[in-house]
């Protein structure tokens, strides 16, 4: 099925658009209307402001006319700090720079329509580092499977925040 979506918009650290912040918040609390009572998700605006503030921060966000259904961020990791190397994923030693994806998320009545991948391909189809990384909840297994027929394969698992889900890490040469 073609998706709906007929704009994806890019975004980037130092030239984000005014109320970008309030869009990445209001999308977040569509798409995960279910579960807002989690302290967690509760925080999701301490999230953008962490990686929105980050150099390199890029993003993109999926429009269905003037509508934001969906969107995908991260930001490179700085050397020494890239937290998923505990794991026992050894990548080639030429393997170096890592490209932490933070989000991807599309709203409910977009969803099922291939948004992700695209938001999620257009988000790393011109990165220049070596990996891509990030997380899944161990519990949707099938979110994990969706990430693996994109290349990613697991490394471990993390606990980033006490209050946290326990994540699968997830990492895919680039």
């Amino acid at each position: 099925m073609e998706p709906s979506v007929m704009d994806l918009r890019h975004f980037q650290h130092g030239s984000l658009p005014g109320g970008f912040r309030q869009m990445l918040i209001d999308v977040h609390a569509d798409a995960y209307a279910d579960q807002m009572d989690d302290p967690f998700h509760q925080r999701f605006a301490w999230f953008v402001d962490h990686w929105t503030g980050m150099d390199g921060f890029s993003c993109v966000v999926a429009y269905d006319g003037e509508e934001p259904v969906g969107f995908a961020y991260g930001a490179p990791l700085a050397p020494g700090r890239e937290w998923w190397r505990s794991t026992e994923y050894k990548p080639g030693e030429d393997r170096s720079s890592t490209y932490a994806v933070s989000e991807v998320m599309v709203r409910p009545g977009w969803r099922k329509q291939g948004i992700s991948e695209r938001l999620h391909e257009a988000l790393l189809t011109e990165r220049t580092e070596d990996v891509a990384v990030l997380l899944v909840d161990v519990t949707h297994p099938k979110v994990q499977e969706l990430y693996e027929s994109w290349g990613y394969v697991k490394a471990g698992e993390q606990q980033p925040f006490a209050d946290s889900p326990v994540y699968a890490v997830m990492v895919k040469e680039l």
